[in-house]
């Protein structure tokens, strides 16, 4: 999925208005930064302003880890970078905040019912699961809605709920990090500290959110492109129950069950979740370069490439050596322009995937081709200029 060449008109409209071009963002960043300043305020309220920092240092690491993990899956058809950016944002923060405020009125409401104390389970158990794995997968559903054109299926959904996922994995782990240091520090020989809680939610499960918002994703990939009307509904729903019922799981093994429990639920049920997963990610790419490497013959035989870039565009590795050449030669402008002219071959081969008949489909291909003599033209310019 590509976001860079997309216009804001439709096939048969005009501009979009004002109020929605400048108004619509403008109040998003609003409630964003809204969203942010109130996690800040409860988190220092909570455990104090140097619990936080220290927090926000631990949560780096596992972060790093996860986002840099869902860019490599992201590598054959890269998203844009703003829309992976607000991805992470929403799940920083209006995620976060949907969650902390239906969770807390699920817990005061067990409390209420079932007796003090027990309002934790009852959100743990059943809230939380329910309200974030939709909060995070909601992302993906707008991305999906107003971009369906673009959302070219599995891969998609992963990239996007992953990220989403990771930033509410991010949020939520400065908060815990930061009441593991304000109660007992960095911990010693008798009480569990920042570094425990690092070495459990940091090292050993930092994919975990990412984990369950991935079935999700995958479920609304799958019904980006299915034909069948029943499967775009029963997809994402299949999705997310799945996602729902893996993190009350994990949760009620880290609540109601001892550390076996737990271990077990660890080793005989999430790794080996995480694996296939994984595979389902190594399938998908091989399929990605398949497809590209089918439509490369027929793009050269058009002339919208070089018979002599068949090769270079139809690996991995030859696409980071070409920009790396690029880079050397000409700077980093060259490489850029390599690095977009090879999106839009990419795109386009997808694109092509299916027949192009319909004017949206026509209108997109104009627009990658234009892209893509651009970029190109670009990078010879900058070759020949030295850069």
């Amino acid at each position: 999925m590509r976001g860079s060449t997309t216009t804001a008109t439709g096939p048969n409209s005009g501009p979009l208005p004002r109020r929605i071009t400048v108004l619509l963002p403008v109040v998003a960043l609003i409630v964003v930064a809204l969203c942010g300043l109130l996690l800040f305020g409860l988190a220092t309220a909570k455990v104090g302003v140097l619990a936080v920092v220290i927090g926000v240092v631990a949560a780096l690491v596992p972060v790093g880890l996860v986002v840099a993990a869902f860019l490599w899956i992201d590598r054959w058809e890269p998203e844009p970078a703003k829309m992976l950016l607000l991805a992470f944002v929403w799940g920083a923060c209006i995620a976060t905040v949907t969650a902390l405020l239906i969770n807390s009125t699920a817990e005061a409401v067990g409390d209420l019912l079932l007796g003090s104390g027990n309002g934790n389970k009852l959100s743990a158990l059943v809230s939380a699961p329910l309200v974030e794995e939709a909060a995070k997968g909601a992302f993906v559903l707008i991305v999906l809605w107003r971009r369906r054109e673009e959302f070219d299926g599995i891969v998609d959904g992963i990239v996007y709920a992953g990220f989403s996922a990771a930033g509410f994995a991010f949020t939520e782990n400065i908060y815990y990090f930061g009441r593991a240091f304000a109660e007992s520090g960095f911990g010693n020989g008798t009480s569990s500290g920042v570094l425990a809680a690092f070495v459990l939610r940091g090292l050993l499960s930092p994919f975990t959110h990412p984990l369950f918002a991935v079935m999700t994703g995958i479920g609304i990939g799958f019904a980006a492109k299915t034909s069948s009307r029943q499967l775009r509904i029963l997809a994402p729903l299949g999705g997310y129950l799945a996602a729902v019922c893996l993190h009350a799981l994990w949760n009620a093994a880290a609540i109601l069950g001892g550390a076996k429990t737990f271990l077990n639920v660890y080793f005989l049920i999430m790794v080996p979740l995480f694996i296939g997963v994984f595979s389902v990610v190594l399938m998908q790419r091989r399929r990605e370069q398949r497809i590209v490497a089918a439509a490369l013959p027929q793009m050269a035989a058009a002339r919208w490439i070089a018979p002599s870039e068949v090769e270079l565009l139809a690996s991995l590795s030859g696409r980071r050596e070409w920009r790396k050449q690029a880079r050397k030669q000409s700077g980093r402008q060259a490489a850029r322009a390599v690095g977009q002219y090879q999106s839009s071959v990419t795109e386009l081969a997808f694109l092509r995937r299916n027949d192009v008949h319909t004017e949206d489909a026509k209108r997109r291909q104009d627009e990658l081709l234009n892209v893509l003599r651009a970029s190109r033209a670009e990078a010879v310019r900058l070759a020949e200029n030295g850069g």
